[in-house]
């Protein structure tokens, strides 16, 4: 269980990166992508990541 959640954790530090830089402009891949320079992803995206961070803390706590 332990491994899953820091896989988790992990995936959402990663996905909510990019999805905040593709909300910011900053990454334009993939070119088709809907993300591109919408706001609103830069804040789900600062969410997810800040999630992912949170995960990892509380695996690395009770470890």
């Amino acid at each position: 269980m332990h491994l899953i959640l820091k896989v988790s954790g992990i995936a959402l530090m990663l996905s909510g990166g990019l999805w905040a830089f593709q909300g910011l402009g900053l990454v334009t891949w993939p070119a088709n992508s809907f993300m591109l320079s919408e706001r609103p992803w830069v804040a789900i995206g600062s969410a997810t990541l800040l999630l992912g961070i949170s995960l990892l803390i509380v695996v690395r706590r009770k470890a």
